[in-house]
């Protein structure tokens, strides 16, 4: 990618800061001249949070919405459609504008990409297109061809992120992967979010307890920011077009044992679980992540509790 510019949308949210700060380390130790387009809705309120980012020369910054901002006139080699945040949050306020949002937006990005002769692009998807993980299946691979349910309000994020790669799908003259995300951890982590790692983190560094808001079986599995960046710049440059990876880790853990190892990480505070389990069953949400281990030599390289450890000392 040396000497090479990218266009990002999102690239203000947890993956796009992760995303630059490690394009502005990569310049610094290894002179590759990486250069970024930033789309943003509000990047001076951004930059302010980020002061050093602002400072950095390979950065240009364009304001505006990914559904209709304005072609920039600058030559980009790669395109990362990471735009997700605002979608999430209106997954449970207005899901139908959540749903608009995301069918202008990628419409938009793919004709940018054709106009502009983008050479690769990545777009992230999500776990969510699987709907509910059968129990039966430990890790869900991409082969599996479960959805979520159309008829239920709740499944509106999900099928939105399918609505995203049947788009991708009907643009073959696009080069584009696609990234099924899972859940990550690691510093820059929302800790009032909707994110379950980002809340525990929350309550252990205010002293605690850590309330589970559940019975605490729900199975989880989490890939650290540092390889997520790794995965999503291989994918762009190596995973074959037109085709979906897993992203995450498939190391699975439950929400109670990951609150009880954030708990002894942040010195041994409580840990309250506010329901009793009335089922048999689990809710797992894992990927399976053979396809990225076997195409493109990805793992998950930083294990969890270093993962948490990092993510702790950061946030102290």
């Amino acid at each position: 990618m040396a000497g090479s510019r990218i266009f990002i949308t999102g690239g203000t949210g947890f993956f796009g800061i992760w995303l630059l700060e490690s394009i502005a380390a990569a310049n610094d130790a290894l002179k590759v001249g990486v250069g970024a387009t930033v789309l943003s809705r509000d990047p001076q309120r951004f930059l302010a949070r980020m002061p050093h980012l602002a400072k950095r020369p390979e950065f240009d910054w364009l304001c505006g919405h990914p559904a209709n901002f304005s072609f920039p006139n600058a030559h980009h080699d790669y395109l990362l459609h990471l735009a997700t945040a605002t979608s999430a949050h209106l997954d449970r306020t207005d899901p139908v504008e959540m749903l608009k949002n995301k069918l202008f937006s990628i419409a938009h990005v793919l004709d940018y990409a054709r106009h502009a002769g983008i050479r690769r692009m990545l777009v992230t998807s999500s776990g969510a297109v699987y709907g509910s993980q059968p129990t039966e299946l430990n890790c869900i691979p991409e082969s599996y061809r479960g959805a979520p349910d159309p008829l239920n309000p709740a499944s509106a994020y999900g099928n939105g992120k399918r609505l995203i790669e049947q788009m991708c799908a009907l643009t073959p003259e696009v080069n584009t992967v696609i990234a099924r995300c899972f859940a990550f951890i690691g510093p820059h982590l929302p800790l009032d979010a909707r994110f379950a790692a980002g809340n525990f983190l929350r309550d252990a560094l205010a002293g605690g307890p850590i309330v589970i808001n559940g019975d605490g079986s729900p199975v989880r599995s989490y890939l650290y920011a540092a390889d997520l960046v790794i995965w999503l710049l291989t994918l762009l440059l190596k995973g074959q077009p037109n085709r979906a990876y897993n992203v995450g880790s498939d190391r699975a853990i439950s929400l109670a044992e990951l609150a009880t190892e954030i708990a002894t990480e942040c010195g041994n505070v409580n840990v309250e679980i506010t329901r009793t389990s009335t089922s048999n069953s689990v809710e797992v949400y894992v990927p399976d992540i053979q396809r990225a281990r076997i195409e493109l030599g990805l793992d998950v390289f930083i294990p969890r509790p270093e993962s948490l450890r990092r993510t702790v000392v950061w946030t102290n």
